[in-house]
C-alpha cells in the first residue's frame, strides 16, 4: 500500500539531514506545500529554527507573466524557492514529491479584497475563505493549480480547499467552536457575495428572502432555541419550504463549476500528472476538505450516467481519516461509489500532540485499507516528535 508524509518546505529547506530521516522512515513519497495559508509551525529537528510563522503564500518561485492583470495573485514568500530546494533534496535521496496546494482559503488575499471572499447571511466577510463562486477567485485558482501542477519538481499534484470554504478556520485563536456546532457552522458557511446572489436568483430564489430564513435559523440554533442536526449536512433540513433543495443545487453547481475549471487548468499545463482532491463524500460540507459526491468528483460519469467531468474529473480524493471512529465508514462510503481504479487516499493523523494516535497507526492503516483506500497520508512528519516518527517507521514493517 502506497505511503506517503505530508512536509513543508520549510522543514527540509536548510537541513540536510531531513531527507534522509524521511527515507529512514521507510517512505518513497512525500506531499510537500507548494502554496499554503497562514501556519504557525513547529520545526523540532531543523538546525536553524523551532517555530516557524507564515502569512499565506507560495513556496515556489512564481511566474510573473502568469500573473500580470490577474485581480487576485498570490504572494511569493522569501527566500524564494524553498519548494524547488526542498524537492531536489529529497528526490536526490529516493522520494518522490506530490505538490500541495491550498486554493480558496488565503486570509492574505481576502483580507486584500472582501469582495471575493465569502459573506455569510448577517453580511460578515470571512478573510481567510475566498468565495468558489466568484469569477477572480475561480481565475485566480486555476491559475495557481496550474502553475504548481508544471513544476518540474513535482510528479503529482494535490489540491486542498479546492471548493467552498466557510467558518472553518483553524487560526487566530480561534473561539467559535463552541458556539458554532455542525447546523450552525453549516448555515454560516453560506456564502451571500454578489456572484453568489445573483446565481441563487438565477435559480429562482429570492436572496433577499432566502438570507432572513438562513439568519433567522441560525440565530435559533446558536441561542439553544432549536436543536441543531448531528452532521453539517442535515443543517439545510431545517430551513422552510424548498429553500433547503435550491440552495443546495445552486451551490453544487457552483462548486462542480469551479471543479471543472480548476482541473482543467491543471491538466492542461501538466499532460499526465495524477491530480487528488481533498474532499468530504457529503457534497455539502465546506472547509480545507469541501464536500463533493464522489462520482462527480473522480468522473468520468455522476451518479445518473451523465457525463460530468469527462477527462477533467480527478484522478483520486484524499479523506481526512483523522478519528479511527469513522475512518472506515468514510473510505467505504466513498468506495462504493467511486469510478474503478480511483485512487482513494486516507489521511491519518499521526501527531499525538495534534490528537492523533500513532500507536495504532498500523491498525487504523489496516482499516481503511480492507475497505477500499488504496493509500495512506501520513500527517505530519514535519510535526512529529521522535515517537511519532517511530510510529510513522512501523508501517513499513506492517503487513498493511
Amino acid at each position: 500500500m502506497r505511503r506517503s508524509a505530508n512536509l513543508y518546505p520549510w522543514d527540509v529547506d536548510g537541513d540536510p539531514a531531513a531527507a534522509d530521516r524521511i527515507a529512514g522512515l521507510g517512505l518513497t513519497e512525500v506531499t510537500l506545500a507548494a502554496a499554503y495559508h497562514s501556519v504557525r509551525a513547529v520545526t523540532p529537528y531543523h538546525p536553524q529554527h523551532r517555530i516557524v510563522t507564515r502569512d499565506a503564500a507560495t513556496y515556489y518561485r512564481t511566474d510573473p507573466a502568469r500573473w500580470r492583470g490577474s485581480r487576485l495573485r498570490p504572494v511569493q514568500a522569501e527566500p524564494s524557492g524553498s519548494f524547488e530546494r526542498a524537492a531536489a533534496q529529497l528526490r536526490a535521496a529516493g522520494i518522490t514529491v506530490t505538490a500541495w496546494a491550498v486554493l480558496t482559503h488565503n486570509s492574505r488575499l481576502g483580507a486584500a479584497d472582501p469582495s471575493c471572499t465569502v459573506e455569510n447571511a448577517f453580511g460578515d466577510s470571512y478573510p481567510w475563505a475566498l468565495c468558489a463562486g466568484s469569477p477572480a477567485v475561480r481565475d485566480y485558482a486555476a491559475a495557481l493549480a496550474a502553475e504548481v501542477a508544471a513544476l518540474a519538481g513535482a510528479g503529482a499534484i494535490e489540491l486542498e480547499a479546492c471548493g467552498w470554504y466557510g467558518i472553518e478556520h483553524g487560526s487566530a485563536h480561534d473561539k467559535t467552536a463552541g458556539a458554532a456546532g455542525p447546523a450552525a457552522g453549516w448555515l454560516l458557511s453560506v456564502c451571500f457575495c454578489a456572484a453568489c446572489g445573483q446565481a441563487y436568483a438565477a435559480a429562482g430564489a429570492d436572496p433577499v428572502q432566502l438570507r432572513a430564513a438562513i439568519r433567522s435559523t441560525a440565530d435559533q440554533v446558536l441561542a439553544g432555541h432549536r436543536e441543531g442536526p448531528g452532521s453539517p449536512g442535515d443543517g439545510p433540513g431545517i430551513l422552510p419550504g424548498d429553500m433547503a433543495e435550491v440552495l443546495l443545487a445552486v451551490r453544487a453547481a457552483l462548486a462542480e463549476r469551479f471543479l471543472r475549471e480548476v482541473i482543467a487548468a491543471v491538466r492542461d499545463a501538466a499532460p499526465g500528472k495524477p491530480v487528488l482532491v481533498h474532499a468530504h463524500h457529503d457534497p455539502r460540507a465546506a472547509g480545507a476538505n469541501p464536500g463533493y459526491d464522489p462520482a462527480v468528483l473522480l468522473g468520468p460519469a455522476g451518479a445518473d450516467g451523465v457525463v460530468l467531468l469527462g477527462p477533467a474529473g480527478a484522478d483520486g480524493v484524499v479523506l481526512a481519516c483523522w478519528d479511527p471512529a469513522v475512518a472506515a465508514a468514510d473510505v467505504a462510503w466513498t468506495a462504493a461509489v467511486a469510478p474503478p481504479g480511483a485512487r482513494i487516499a486516507a489521511s491519518l493523523l499521526a501527531v499525538a500532540g495534534l490528537g492523533g494516535q500513532p500507536a495504532t497507526l498500523p491498525e487504523q492503516a489496516e482499516a481503511v485499507r480492507a475497505v477500499g483506500a488504496t493509500e495512506l497520508r501520513l500527517y505530519h512528519a514535519g510535526l512529529a516528535a521522535p515517537s511519532d516518527l517511530a510510529a510513522i517507521g512501523s508501517l513499513g514493517s506492517a503487513r498493511v
